[in-house]
């Protein structure tokens, strides 16, 4: 059986995964900021629920630009 070369898969500009990782980033920051902004820690979940309501649609399209 003849090892895989990794140099033939083929391109993907994009995987799920990266966009997973980048989400969450994001989503930790934006806690963080509104946090901040309140002065109290807002958790994890209504820093989700925010973001995906207020900025994923534009992140999302200026990430896939890339």
């Amino acid at each position: 059986m003849a090892t895989p070369n990794p140099s033939s898969k083929p391109s993907v500009k994009h995987t799920f995964y990266q966009e997973f990782l980048l989400q969450l980033e994001e989503v930790r920051r934006h806690k963080w900021i509104e946090s901040e902004k309140q002065s109290r820690d807002i958790g994890f979940e209504e820093a989700l629920v925010d973001w995906m309501k207020n900025h994923r649609a534009d992140w999302r399209a200026k990430w896939m630009e890339n």
